[in-house]
Parts: structure tokens; C-alpha cells; sequence
């Protein structure tokens, strides 16, 4: 199992927010949004800054989902 960060960026593409605007907002760093983009772990301090900038839930940003190799060892 791990985390899909694609909520958060279907969020943001329906609020017609970018990541430089994300940044702004947030006061997240560049590093941070950067993981989010290629769905590896971040903080938690991260992921409530990003809820509280864009006044939203945790679920509204990210869900879990199975990977490739839990798929095939399953």
C-alpha cells in the first residue's frame, strides 16, 4: 500500500491553482511539493499545511492505494 497524492492535484486543477500558487498558500517548500508529485512520504506538518492553505480535508488529498508489487505478490 502506499499514498496517491492525486486527489490533491485534481483539487488544485479545479480551484485552478498551481504549484508556485501551492506554494504561496502553504508555505510548503519546493522539495515538499516535489514529493507529493512523485507520491513518497512527507510529514504530516506538510500534509495540514496543505489542508488548512487550501481549506480542505485529508481525504480530499490523498487516498490509499495498492502498488504494482503488492499487486503481483497478492
Amino acid at each position: 500500500m502506499r499514498f496517491s497524492y492525486n486527489r490533491l492535484w485534481k483539487l488544485m486543477i479545479d480551484m485552478n491553482i498551481n504549484k508556485n500558487k501551492l506554494k504561496e498558500l502553504t508555505g510548503i517548500s519546493s522539495a515538499s511539493i516535489a514529493k507529493l508529485g512523485k507520491g513518497q512520504n512527507v510529514t504530516t506538518d506538510v500534509l495540514l499545511r496543505v489542508c488548512n492553505g487550501l481549506n480542505c480535508r485529508i481525504e480530499d488529498i490523498m487516498e490509499f492505494t495498492k502498488d504494482d508489487e503488492f499487486n503481483e505478490e497478492n
